[in-house]
């Protein structure tokens, strides 16, 4: 039976290889499983994190039940307070001789909740205010007005916080969806490119990129990778003008070298982080990404992009990272001295040298 080969891929992985990022750059990794109680006492410690981490659409509900709850709970007080001092019963507008009403015209627990809106939302009182003959009735006042206080201030600053987070402004920013090995002066080389379709210019642009790979016994082993700005080596980019060109030499002392056929046998998954600052107020853009095994594609090399001065979609923008046949040079390609000379001795004596 013939068998068929696929040389489109730099590397096979092995069926259904779980990803650590995703390839819009959120991180896939869970926690080691635990019970109930310890998962709600890991997101009360770090609240924060955990509210910053949920997606919008359980951030507005968390936004609509923390209000409707704190409504709920001080209109339960109030309705208890009327009840406990026994303004329920009475007629408001002639109360009985010597009967001190806490709140006026809390009658039900309609009126109850209707008060604690009025007294969240309001810089004034209607027609139910509070007695100020009534202690209990100020001092309940003044601990609604206080939490209130508090909640409003949390849920401002977390909305806030929520959209301004680094990686959430760089939806403008595209990774190329494949990576490619090719030649560039004779070395090999593994190369992305990233294109900016924002209307804000970024400056000082720097990438880096960490290489994960799975052991034998199952243990995940991380090794940091330097990619080069094509024309411009390791320095940052002053100016992030679409598209960059990053690529990293596969040299011997590439760490991508163990992962390589035909010695690497491993899973592996290439992530690569890239950051910024925007030009005018420094504000930070991080964006990320990440490249298996499967998604480098071997002897190709991207076309050269040109710059237009209109502006592009996404969809326009997928024509920058086009590719076209890269034949590579041999099996590997190295820029090593011991290739570039070998001695041959005729006789014991090793004068001749052959170049």
């Amino acid at each position: 039976m013939a068998t068929s080969s696929s040389s489109s891929p730099l590397m096979k992985t092995k069926p259904q290889q779980q990803r650590l990022v995703s390839k819009d750059g959120r991180s896939l990794m869970r926690s080691p499983a635990s019970g109930v109680r310890e998962t709600w006492i890991g997101a009360f410690k770090d609240m924060w994190g955990a509210w910053l981490s949920l997606r919008w659409r359980w951030v507005v509900l968390a936004f609509c039940g923390s209000f409707l709850l704190h409504w709920l709970l001080f209109a339960v007080l109030w309705y208890v307070l009327a009840r406990a001092n026994g303004d329920l019963g009475v007629d408001h507008d002639n109360p009985p001789p010597g009967h001190t009403l806490c709140v006026k015209y809390v009658t039900g627990f309609t009126a109850a909740f209707s008060f604690a809106l009025e007294t969240q939302l309001t810089i004034g009182y209607g027609t139910m205010y509070p007695n100020a003959d009534c202690p209990t009735a100020i001092a309940l006042l003044a601990l609604q007005m206080l939490l209130g206080l508090m909640l409003e201030a949390f849920i401002t600053g977390a909305f806030v916080a929520k959209f301004s987070r680094p990686q959430k402004r760089c939806s403008g920013i595209l990774f190329s969806p494949k990576a490619v090995v090719c030649e560039v002066d004779g070395q090999r080389c593994l190369m992305f490119r990233v294109c900016n379709l924002l209307s804000r210019p970024l400056v000082d642009v720097c990438v880096s990129a960490v290489l994960y790979e799975e052991q034998d016994d199952h243990t995940i082993r991380q090794t940091a990778l330097d990619f080069l700005l094509d024309g411009l080596g390791s320095r940052p980019c002053p100016l992030f003008l679409s598209p960059l060109t990053f690529l990293h030499p596969l040299t011997p002392d590439s760490p991508l070298i163990r992962a390589m056929p035909p010695s690497g046998q491993s899973q592996f998954e290439l992530v690569v982080f890239l950051s910024a600052s925007q030009e005018g107020t420094g504000s930070a853009y991080q964006k990320r990404t990440s490249y298996l095994a499967d998604e480098i594609q071997y002897g190709r090399r991207f076309t050269k992009a040109v710059l237009h001065g209109e502006r592009r979609n996404s969809a326009q923008a997928m024509r920058y990272f086009d590719t076209h046949i890269c034949p590579l040079m041999g099996p590997n390609t190295y820029s090593n001295s011991r290739d570039k000379e070998c001695v041959v001795q005729v006789n014991g004596d090793g004068n001749d040298a052959m170049e």
